[in-house]
């Protein structure tokens, strides 16, 4: 990890843990050792939801130094141990001398009462995030409701706490606690509110729609007049929100940049309809608008700039990011060795299949091409199945220890490869893939 990366992660700690570090050194103990770990509980699992706003917000100097995708995951994985710790509050406050009244007197007062509605609106958004998938919510639809009931459920925290007793009495216990919260506050209303209103004043345009195949569209965009094209690496990605009008959806959604960034003045996004929205991008005309957010992820052998032995694992529209680093390997006349192993189903289903040929020929880079079909026809000669174990053995030749893996795809391609990777003796530091759902 780098340096950056080590001060992020010591001062998100830092914030966490200042609550109740601040409550047990400056609030007088209200009781014995299960009541004061119940205040710490609390403590720390507010500042863990404040902090969400904070993780959420793509801020590319925070992210930077992990991937947008890695701190998405940690979002995710944070916020089930911060309710495990907002549950486990009234649990050890009641055991630690409060009484089971605590929880489940009708009477209580109602800032005890707020306190329960705060925990009911916590296990809502846990529960609605966990089982998204399962339950068949609509990502927009879940994206709504998470917005409105995260803040809400930080709001009737702080009030609860601020009103029931001892936690939060002391004054810089809280302004510690009352500038958490407001800068978590602050922090959303400009991801969410304000902007998306300045990107969409600097709209990009559609110059381009592509058919690659029958279900795989390129999209070509360029910034407005006023605006360079902004610096990304190849094999990263960004957040496009298509403005076209004619009752097609407006949604945003993240897209790996499948051009280089050696060819300034346009922006291309090749996308496979694999749903309710991306099967409109078709419908996508030249002169339609777009906001760009843009560029994320740490997929990228420009991060890795000595590594000069590389093997690429590609599945379907995985390629993307992938084809991204080729073309900026040829237009830079950059020598070194790439093995690229490319899935299909079938064989008109391959992306970039000519360009790909021409880079070979071209030989900077020195690139082999290993097409894999897995429903081949009768006149395909090449290689056929998936890109399994014996495949890799056959086709990745030479020291292993000196390569370094590439792999985007699906899923299971993606764990397949990793697993067989790994017993053929790669180690996890030569290996770097790139996580297509950012929310699973």
């Amino acid at each position: 990890m780098s340096v950056s990366g080590v001060l992020i992660v010591a001062l998100y700690f830092v914030l966490v843990c200042t609550p109740a570090a601040l409550a047990a050194w400056l609030a007088p103990p209200a009781g014995g050792f299960a009541y004061e770990a119940g205040r710490a509980a609390a403590l720390t699992g507010f500042a863990i939801l404040v902090l969400q706003t904070v993780l959420a917000a793509r801020w590319k100097y925070a992210s930077r130094p992990f991937g947008l995708d890695i701190v998405f995951r940690f979002h995710r994985n944070i916020a089930l141990f911060a309710g495990v710790l907002l549950v486990a509050h009234p649990i050890l406050l009641a055991a630690g001398g409060a009484g089971p009244g605590l929880i489940l007197r009708l009477d209580a007062p109602w800032y005890i009462w707020l306190g329960r509605i705060a925990l009911v609106l916590l296990l809502l958004n846990l529960v609605l995030s966990a089982c998204r998938n399962r339950l068949r919510i609509a990502f927009e639809r879940w994206r709504f409701v998470h917005d409105v009931v995260g803040p809400l459920l930080l709001v009737v925290a702080f009030t609860h706490a601020w009103f029931i007793g001892g936690d939060l009495q002391h004054p810089l216990i809280r302004t510690v606690s009352a500038a958490l919260l407001a800068g978590g506050v602050a922090i959303f209303v400009y991801h969410r509110l304000i902007r998306p209103v300045l990107l969409r004043r600097h709209p990009w345009r559609v110059t381009a729609v592509q058919p690659e195949t029958d279900t795989v569209c390129t999209l070509e965009l360029e910034p407005p007049a006023s605006q360079a094209t902004p610096d990304y690496l190849p094999g990263q990605w960004h957040f496009l929100t298509l403005h076209r009008n004619r009752g097609l959806p407006h949604e945003e959604h993240h897209f790996t940049i499948s051009s280089s960034p050696t060819r300034p003045g346009r922006v291309t996004s090749t996308i496979k309809n694999i749903g309710d929205f991306t099967a409109t991008i078709p419908d996508t005309r030249v002169g339609d608008t777009a906001s760009v957010h843009t560029a994320f992820g740490r997929f990228s052998y420009r991060v890795h700039p000595d590594e000069s032995d590389l093997v690429f694992i590609a599945g379907g529209i995985g390629i993307t990011p992938l084809m991204s680093m080729l073309r900026c390997m040829s237009d830079r006349k950059d020598g070194r060795r790439v093995l690229l192993l490319y899935a299909n189903r079938t064989e008109d289903a391959i992306v970039f299949r000519d360009e790909l040929d021409t880079i070979a020929a071209g030989h900077d880079p020195h690139l082999t091409v290993v097409h894999v079909i897995s429903r081949p026809g009768d006149d395909w000669t090449g290689e056929k199945g998936h890109i399994d174990r014996d495949l890799l053995q056959r086709r990745v030749q030479g020291d292993l220890s000196k390569k370094t893996f590439y792999i985007c795809g699906p899923a299971p391609l993606m764990d397949a490869a990793i697993a067989d990777l790994a017993a053929m003796g790669v180690k996890d530091r030569q290996i770097r893939t790139e996580i297509f759902r950012l929310i699973d």
